[in-house]
């Protein structure tokens, strides 16, 4: 019997059960069992800023940082941003796996990850942008502490991605709470922009005049001690900011959420790393959300991750390059309440339609147009709205995937964290990737570090990798999601079909719970 057969089956059945004890029915409206109080959601919600804040700051500075403060080679550059990537990538599963075999405890099954791994986040996380007295183990610094924070940063999020499926049963409910948190994700993209990006741009102005000009057209300054100390000096303030920040916000998270154990389930019988991984992938429709979206994602990490470049080689707004930046953001944030509405009026796949495409033609006009300040900051508004729908659709289709792996697979419960963990793999490994690659472009065009000017060779390599790639992989990325099978027909019977199951199973308790008591 095939599995989708077996859980109609499964599903009619508990549909024709009826309550032994009819006073259990009305112990507690539907409607309100699985209920958020919007303090609740708030709390979630604020857990979720520190991942955004440190990876706004990371994938909108860390590049040049590396570049133009730290001073590394663009080879050497292309290798931390690489394998700090790829390696976060392999932690995501690995921690995913863990957390699924993990037992509860008086604070939860996630909480406890999310706590222990804080502290450690923090101090990886400063020490990653300090630079070191020493030459010749710079890379290696680096690259270690970046992995380290990687490893770290993934310990957090997982658990706290996964929470989504245990603050509520409700898909009404959860929605929600993915709404309020986006919100807060994007206002702390925001934050990270500002606090990185205004301590970060008063300390790092080029002289007016050149002083040396080299053969190939690029600009080289001479850079005195006294500034470039000023700079890192500032990129340490901004870093301890945001550590704070940081454990701010997961203790609001750890004191304003309380995690649900799902009762009345049979326990799934553990699963190894490899059974995990073939349960996760044989589920088709997963497997169509994450490669759509593997190539959006990447189109808006590709853009993310050189855009600072491209403002200030580019286009020429080096002392304007930060608030460009927070304009974007800015515009986001004030765009996902209206997304929201969007998706639950006309559904999450026109979202994606919608959403995902506004972003292309101020993509194309951005590098067509002749470099104006006004432009560029009009541009970053419109833009803006787009990276609200490519941060909130992710995170709120994913829930549908694994409510209809349960559908299909009733027998089966506690992986959850395994589809989110899945999904955050593909999508670092291949903005690890990508970034590596760019990183590398750079240096085959000739960019000259510490240089306020750039040959033009550098200039083309930079419009390249903001409008004509990323054009074309957000293409094919809507191309695969327009197979994807979940539309609001499907998503609304698999929550029906869901919320009938835990009701059965919820006056089943009761039942024997009555039964016992009456004994």
């Amino acid at each position: 019997m095939a599995r989708g057969e077996g859980a109609e089956q499964y599903a009619a059945g508990l549909l024709s059960v009826k309550p032994i004890n009819a006073e259990i029915k009305t112990a507690k409206p539907k409607s309100q069992r699985h209920r958020l109080s919007v303090w609740s959601k708030l709390c979630y919600a604020i857990g979720g800023a520190p991942y955004q804040i440190t990876g706004s700051a990371l994938g909108f500075f860390l590049q040049i940082y590396l570049l133009d403060v730290a001073q590394l080679d663009p080879s050497h550059a292309s290798i931390i941003l690489f394998v700090g990537r790829a390696w976060d990538a392999v932690t995501d599963p690995t921690v995913g796996f863990l957390v699924s075999r993990s037992r509860w405890t008086g604070f939860g099954r996630m909480m406890p990850w999310i706590l222990c791994s804080t502290p450690f986040a923090m101090l990886t996380y400063f020490l990653m942008w300090y630079v070191p007295p020493f030459e010749q183990g710079k890379v290696a610094w680096y690259l270690i502490f970046y992995c380290l924070f990687q490893s770290m940063q993934t310990c957090f999020h997982v658990p706290y991605s996964a929470l989504t499926m245990f603050i509520s049963s409700d898909q009404k409910e959860r929605d929600s709470a993915t709404a309020y948190r986006m919100m807060v994700e994007v206002l702390g993209t925001v934050l990270g922009t500002a606090i990185q990006g205004q301590i970060v741009g008063g300390a790092s102005d080029c002289p007016a005049e050149p002083d040396v000009i080299d053969d190939r057209n690029a600009t080289k300054i001479n850079t005195s001690s006294v500034t470039l100390d000023e700079t890192k000096h500032a990129y340490l303030i901004a870093s301890g900011v945001i550590c704070i920040i940081y454990v701010l916000c997961a203790t609001v998270l750890f004191l304003g959420v309380k995690e649900k154990k799902e009762t009345g389930r049979k326990k799934s019988q553990p699963l190894t790393f490899c059974q995990g991984l073939w349960l996760v992938m044989s589920h088709g429709p997963y497997i169509k959300l994450v490669i759509g979206f593997l190539f959006t994602s990447l189109a808006f990490m590709l853009l993310e991750g050189n855009f600072a470049l491209f403002i200030t080689y580019a286009l020429g707004h080096r002392n304007d390059f930060q608030n460009i930046l927070l304009v974007i953001m800015l515009s986001g944030a004030l765009t996902i309440p209206w997304w929201q509405w969007f998706l639950t009026r006309f559904g999450k796949k026109m979202a994606v339609y919608f959403g995902i495409t506004w972003a292309v033609p101020f993509m194309i006009l951005i590098v067509c147009v002749e470099s104006n300040l006004v432009i560029s900051y009009m541009v970053s508004v419109a833009a803006g709205v787009s990276v609200a729908a490519a941060f909130l659709l992710p995170w709120s289709m994913l829930p549908d995937v694994v409510d209809d792996f349960k559908v299909r697979n009733p027998d089966i419960h506690g992986h959850e964290a395994l589809f989110y963990s899945f999904y955050v793999f593909f999508i670092k490994f291949a903005s690890g990737v990508s970034l590596g690659i760019s990183t590398l472009s750079l240096k085959f065009a000739g960019y000259v570090t510490g240089a306020c000017l750039q040959p033009e060779t550098v200039s083309l390599t930079l419009k390249v990798l903001v409008s004509p790639v990323p054009v074309v992989l957000i293409a094919v990325g809507l191309l695969i999601l327009r197979t994807y099978p979940i539309d609001e027909e499907r998503r609304q019977g698999n929550r029906k079909l869901l919320q009938n199951m835990l009701d059965s199973e919820a006056d089943s308790e009761s039942e024997t719970s009555a039964f016992g008591s009456s004994v």
